[in-house]
Protein backbone atom coordinates (compact mmCIF):
# COMPACT_ATOMS: atom_id res chain seq x y z
CA UNK A 1 0.00 0.00 0.00
CA UNK A 2 1.39 3.22 -1.08
CA UNK A 3 2.14 5.72 1.59
CA UNK A 4 2.31 8.90 -0.71
CA UNK A 5 0.44 9.72 -3.81
CA UNK A 6 2.74 12.57 -4.76
CA UNK A 7 6.65 12.75 -4.96
CA UNK A 8 8.85 15.53 -6.17
CA UNK A 9 11.75 14.21 -8.03
CA UNK A 10 15.30 15.92 -9.19
CA UNK A 11 18.46 15.17 -10.92
CA UNK A 12 21.65 17.02 -12.46
CA UNK A 13 22.83 15.86 -15.75
CA UNK A 14 24.15 12.61 -15.25
CA UNK A 15 21.41 11.06 -14.68
CA UNK A 16 18.21 12.77 -17.03
CA UNK A 17 17.96 8.91 -18.54
CA UNK A 18 16.96 7.46 -15.08
CA UNK A 19 15.06 9.91 -13.52
CA UNK A 20 12.96 9.59 -16.53
CA UNK A 21 12.72 5.89 -16.14
CA UNK A 22 11.91 6.32 -12.09
CA UNK A 23 9.16 8.98 -13.00
CA UNK A 24 7.39 6.88 -15.51
CA UNK A 25 7.41 3.82 -12.61
CA UNK A 26 5.70 6.12 -10.60
CA UNK A 27 3.39 7.19 -12.95
CA UNK A 28 2.72 3.67 -13.57
CA UNK A 29 2.10 2.94 -9.49
CA UNK A 30 -0.22 5.94 -9.93
CA UNK A 31 2.16 8.59 -7.94
CA UNK A 32 2.15 11.79 -9.33
CA UNK A 33 5.60 13.81 -9.77
CA UNK A 34 6.84 16.67 -10.34
CA UNK A 35 9.70 16.67 -11.50
CA UNK A 36 11.95 19.91 -10.60
CA UNK A 37 14.52 19.26 -13.42
CA UNK A 38 17.33 19.50 -14.62
CA UNK A 39 15.82 18.84 -18.15
CA UNK A 40 19.35 17.91 -20.14
CA UNK A 41 22.44 16.02 -20.34
CA UNK A 42 24.37 20.03 -20.60
CA UNK A 43 26.23 20.12 -17.75
CA UNK A 44 24.59 22.01 -14.44
CA UNK A 45 25.24 22.42 -10.98
CA UNK A 46 23.53 19.85 -9.05
CA UNK A 47 22.63 21.63 -5.53
CA UNK A 48 20.77 24.34 -7.31
CA UNK A 49 18.39 20.68 -8.16
CA UNK A 50 18.65 19.91 -4.65
CA UNK A 51 17.52 23.17 -3.64
CA UNK A 52 14.67 23.04 -5.49
CA UNK A 53 13.48 20.04 -4.34
CA UNK A 54 14.29 20.78 -0.83
CA UNK A 55 12.03 24.24 -1.06
CA UNK A 56 9.16 21.93 -1.75
CA UNK A 57 9.47 18.94 0.77
CA UNK A 58 10.17 22.09 3.50
CA UNK A 59 7.28 24.24 1.93
CA UNK A 60 4.93 21.00 3.27
CA UNK A 61 3.70 20.21 -0.46
CA UNK A 62 5.36 17.26 -0.64
CA UNK A 63 6.21 14.37 2.16
CA UNK A 64 8.43 12.89 0.18
CA UNK A 65 11.39 13.08 -2.24
CA UNK A 66 14.01 11.71 -4.88
CA UNK A 67 17.48 13.00 -6.18
CA UNK A 68 19.54 11.48 -8.66
CA UNK A 69 23.23 12.66 -9.67
CA UNK A 70 25.95 10.50 -10.77
CA UNK A 71 26.75 8.24 -7.26
CA UNK A 72 24.20 10.27 -5.02
CA UNK A 73 26.67 11.43 -3.15
CA UNK A 74 26.57 14.97 -4.12
CA UNK A 75 22.68 15.11 -3.80
CA UNK A 76 22.52 14.41 -0.71
CA UNK A 77 24.95 16.50 1.06
CA UNK A 78 23.45 19.28 -0.65
CA UNK A 79 19.98 18.03 0.48
CA UNK A 80 21.11 17.63 3.76
CA UNK A 81 22.29 21.41 3.92
CA UNK A 82 18.21 22.65 4.42
CA UNK A 83 16.25 22.61 8.01
CA UNK A 84 14.40 19.24 8.26
CA UNK A 85 15.35 17.77 5.65
CA UNK A 86 16.87 14.14 6.15
CA UNK A 87 18.06 12.64 3.31
CA UNK A 88 19.75 9.57 2.37
CA UNK A 89 22.05 8.13 0.23
CA UNK A 90 21.50 4.32 -0.71
CA UNK A 91 22.59 1.53 -3.47
CA UNK A 92 20.29 -1.53 -1.92
CA UNK A 93 16.74 -1.83 -0.57
CA UNK A 94 17.18 -2.85 2.65
CA UNK A 95 18.76 0.95 2.95
CA UNK A 96 16.38 2.40 1.07
CA UNK A 97 13.29 0.77 3.23
CA UNK A 98 15.29 1.19 7.00
CA UNK A 99 16.14 4.85 6.13
CA UNK A 100 12.36 5.62 6.15
CA UNK A 101 11.10 3.10 8.90
CA UNK A 102 14.04 4.05 11.72
CA UNK A 103 15.27 7.55 10.32
CA UNK A 104 12.37 8.88 9.22
CA UNK A 105 14.26 10.02 5.68
CA UNK A 106 12.22 12.34 3.60
CA UNK A 107 14.44 12.27 0.53
CA UNK A 108 16.34 9.17 -1.16
CA UNK A 109 19.38 9.60 -3.21
CA UNK A 110 20.86 7.44 -5.23
CA UNK A 111 22.98 7.27 -8.68
CA UNK A 112 22.86 6.45 -12.21
CA UNK A 113 26.67 5.52 -12.49
CA UNK A 114 26.22 3.00 -9.36
CA UNK A 115 22.36 1.19 -9.74
CA UNK A 116 20.92 0.53 -12.65
CA UNK A 117 17.16 0.56 -13.26
CA UNK A 118 15.96 -2.34 -11.70
CA UNK A 119 17.70 -1.64 -8.80
CA UNK A 120 16.14 1.89 -8.94
CA UNK A 121 13.09 1.07 -8.88
CA UNK A 122 12.78 -1.75 -5.82
CA UNK A 123 14.85 1.06 -4.32
CA UNK A 124 11.93 3.73 -4.48
CA UNK A 125 9.44 1.24 -3.81
CA UNK A 126 11.03 0.55 -0.58
CA UNK A 127 11.21 4.32 0.26
CA UNK A 128 7.58 4.92 -0.32
CA UNK A 129 5.96 2.14 0.90
CA UNK A 130 7.88 2.15 4.39
CA UNK A 131 6.37 4.01 7.07
CA UNK A 132 8.14 5.50 9.92
CA UNK A 133 8.52 3.76 13.13
CA UNK A 134 8.98 6.38 15.49
CA UNK A 135 9.11 4.91 19.09
CA UNK A 136 12.90 4.09 20.23
CA UNK A 137 13.93 6.11 16.77
CA UNK A 138 12.29 9.09 17.65
CA UNK A 139 14.42 10.27 20.50
CA UNK A 140 17.59 9.97 17.54
CA UNK A 141 15.78 11.81 14.89
CA UNK A 142 15.27 14.33 17.64
CA UNK A 143 18.42 14.25 18.34
CA UNK A 144 19.46 14.83 14.44
CA UNK A 145 17.05 18.23 14.71
CA UNK A 146 18.64 19.09 17.36
CA UNK A 147 22.27 19.37 15.85
CA UNK A 148 20.40 21.14 13.15
CA UNK A 149 19.26 23.50 15.46
CA UNK A 150 22.73 23.97 17.24
CA UNK A 151 21.17 22.67 20.30
CA UNK A 152 24.26 20.38 21.42
CA UNK A 153 23.56 20.41 24.93
CA UNK A 154 19.92 18.12 23.95
CA UNK A 155 22.96 15.40 22.49
CA UNK A 156 23.24 13.16 26.24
Amino acid sequence: MLQVNKIVIGCDHAATGLKAKVIEHLEELGVSVTDVGTYSSDSCNYPLYAHKLCERIQSGEFKLGILICGTGVGMSMAANKHKGIRAACCSDTFSARLTRVHNDANVLCFGERVVGFGLACDMVDEFINAEYEGGKHAKRVDMITAIEEGHFELLK
